[in-house]
C-alpha cells in the first residue's frame, strides 16, 4: 500500500477510510473528495454506507474493518462515546495508521451542553490512542460544525479557515496538516495529544454560544488590533 499516489496535477491524493455514514462523514468525506482525495465509507449499515458514497462521490463504501483497511488515514465520524470502543476492536487493522478524531463529547446539560469526559489530559482522542496504541491519532475537524465543511474553500473575512489540531506522533501531525492545506485551510497546531481536551472543551464552549444566539468568533479578536500594540502603526 502506497501512501500517497500522484494526482494529475502532481498534488498528492490521500487515501481514507470513514468509519460512519452521519452528517460528519458526509460533509468532510465531501471536503476530501473535492480535494481529489480518495475515500471509502464504511458502516455496520451497508446500505446507509452505500448511500453516503454515492452522494459525496466516494471510491466506494464497505463495513468498518475495511473501511479501515482502505488507507493510511481512517476518519472516526462516530459518537464519542463508540468512538474508543471501535478503535480497541479494529486495533490490529488501524495499526500504522493515522486515525482522525473529530468527536465531541457533550450532553444536555442545565446550563448549556456539558462536557462529557472528565477534562484536564482526558479526552476521547486520548482514549482512541490508548485503544489502538500503534496507530498515530490527531484531534481535529471538531471545531466546526458540519456545515463549514461543505463549502470548497472555507474562508471567512479574507483569510482561510484555521483548522485546529493535536497529534501524538510526527507522521500523524503531518498528515493533518498536509490534509487540511489541501482542503483550502489553514492548519494550526496545538500540540500534542495532552491538549487535545482543550479543543473538546472549546468545541462544546462555541456550540453553547451559538445555541444561545450568540457568536463565538467574536470572544477572540487579535492582541495585535488593540490599542497600544507593538504593531500598531506610528
Amino acid at each position: 500500500m502506497t501512501s500517497h499516489d500522484v494526482g494529475a496535477k502532481g498534488s498528492n491524493t490521500m487515501r481514507i477510510g470513514i468509519l460512519g455514514t452521519g452528517s460528519m462523514a458526509t460533509a468532510l468525506g465531501g471536503a476530501w473528495v473535492r480535494a481529489g482525495h480518495r475515500v471509502l465509507v464504511g458502516g455496520r449499515n451497508a446500505a446507509a454506507a452505500a448511500t453516503t458514497a454515492a452522494r459525496i462521490g466516494a471510491s466506494g463504501h464497505g463495513g468498518l474493518t475495511e473501511a479501515a483497511a482502505y488507507g493510511e488515514a481512517v476518519l472516526m465520524a462516530l459518537p464519542a462515546d463508540s468512538a474508543p470502543r471501535l478503535a480497541g476492536e479494529l486495533a490490529p487493522v488501524l495499526a500504522g495508521r493515522t486515525v482522525l478524531d473529530c468527536t465531541v463529547p457533550m450532553a444536555a446539560g442545565p446550563d448549556g451542553p456539558r462536557l462529557t469526559s472528565a477534562g484536564g489530559t482526558d479526552s476521547v482522542a486520548a482514549r482512541i490512542a490508548a485503544a489502538a496504541p500503534d496507530a498515530g491519532v490527531a484531534k481535529a475537524f471538531g471545531i466546526c460544525h458540519e456545515s463549514i465543511w461543505t463549502l470548497p474553500r472555507p474562508a471567512f473575512e479574507g483569510a482561510a479557515l484555521a483548522v485546529p489540531f493535536c497529534a501524538n506522533t510526527p507522521t500523524a501531525a503531518a498528515f493533518t496538516a498536509e490534509l487540511i492545506t489541501s482542503m483550502g485551510c489553514s492548519p494550526l497546531s496545538c500540540g500534542g495529544l495532552s491538549r487535545a481536551a482543550l479543543l473538546e472543551s472549546a468545541a462544546v464552549l462555541a456550540v453553547g454560544v451559538w445555541w444561545s444566539g450568540g457568536e463565538a468568533r467574536h470572544m477572540f479578536p487579535s492582541p495585535a488590533l488593540a490599542p497600544g500594540a507593538v504593531d500598531d502603526e506610528p
